[in-house]
């Protein structure tokens, strides 16, 4: 199964973009996955190919038409699940993203302007989609993101299977720090115990780093990490209700 990704755009050429290049543009080339980028102005009726309005009870910006962008929709609805990229959106996780990537791809809707008229969601089953607490000038940024991350992971882009199981959010902690050559820089020196050749001690290591890393980085994930590590088994608590 091809992963297969449809983006809803104003500005469909600012795709592949980015993704056309490294390993998601070697594997688009070799059709692990496959790109659509859809000019949702394609999809007006009137002689101005208009897509967008001014916000119903005033104020500044233009909002874009629910009917312009659900035709557009309609036109390319199956069985992927529908994202709009918007800052109104849910958080996207690594968890949401190992969860795309196994699927059979994505429908996105790329924001402009103040955003989408509230009634294509309420008509359509769309999931409105974050990648943080900042302001871009549309959904397009988001839409590049959110590929990347999945596209990664599809069988045959990464070079090796494993490489990407110890990176930050995929254990639920930032990931441990890196050193490589040279062995002295500036003074500084890799640490002693990443030249023991002892792997318990260099595993030992690592987590420890990940782990104090987090805590001072991040003690949002690092709370969630303490609590999911404390919970117990979802059967042993079972047995203790029971």
């Amino acid at each position: 199964m091809t992963f297969a990704a449809t983006v809803l755009t104003l500005y469909p050429d600012m795709f592949p973009g980015p993704l056309g290049a490294s390993l998601a543009g070697r594997a688009l080339r070799e059709g692990r996955w496959s790109l659509d980028a859809v000019n949702i102005r394609d999809f007006t009726t009137d002689k101005h190919r208009s897509v967008d309005d001014t916000p119903a009870g005033g104020g500044a910006g233009m909002v874009l038409r629910a009917d312009v962008v659900a035709s557009a929709l309609d036109a390319h609805r199956d069985e992927r699940p529908i994202l709009a990229m918007t800052p109104r959106g849910a958080p996207l996780t690594q968890a949401r993203v190992r969860e795309l990537a196994t699927g059979p791809g994505a429908v996105i809707l790329c924001g402009r302007f103040e955003g989408f008229d509230e009634r294509l969601f309420e008509a359509r089953r769309i999931e409105q989609v974050s990648i943080g607490d900042y302001v871009l000038s549309g959904g397009e940024m988001g839409a590049l993101v959110l590929l990347d991350a999945c596209v990664r992971l599809l069988p045959g882009v990464m070079g090796a299977p494993s490489s990407g199981e110890e990176e930050s959010f995929e254990s639920g902690l930032l990931e441990y720090p890196h050193y490589t050559r040279p062995l002295e820089w500036e003074g500084r020196t890799i640490p002693e115990v990443l030249r023991s050749g002892d792997h318990a001690r260099i595993a030992a290591w690592r987590r420890q780093k990940a782990e104090a890393d987090t805590r001072l980085r991040r003690p949002d994930l690092w709370e969630r990490h303490v609590g999911a590590r404390d919970r117990p088994p979802s059967g042993a608590q079972r047995q203790k209700d029971d």
